[in-house]
């Protein structure tokens, strides 16, 4: 699930209005809408404020977050499995040497 598609979920869950997490976010309603269509992004530090006006966890919405980023970074790549094994093959060596 992508990170918009969840928090719209998220906020009907919670029956919140559009218009109420756009103004706790200090954005307008059509840029929140367009955030829940996955059609803008958040922003990083609004995860967090998220988080609580959604009752989630942090953890939970940084790691849609991020990997909604990685999703449109490997997009246009022919290998992006590939690539992503490389990533997690020094990801598990950085801990490793820490």
């Amino acid at each position: 699930m992508r990170f918009g598609e969840h928090i719209r979920q998220l906020r009907e869950q919670n029956n919140l209005l559009l218009r109420h997490l756009a103004s706790e976010l200090d954005i307008d309603t059509a840029m929140m809408s367009k955030i829940e269509r996955s059609e803008r992004k958040a922003k990083r530090e609004h995860i967090p404020q998220l988080a609580k006006l959604l009752k989630a966890s942090v953890s939970e919405l940084q790691t849609l977050y991020i990997a909604d980023q990685i999703i449109e970074l490997l997009d246009d790549e022919d290998n992006p499995q590939a690539i992503l094994d490389a990533a997690e093959k020094k990801i598990n060596q950085m801990k490793k040497d820490s």
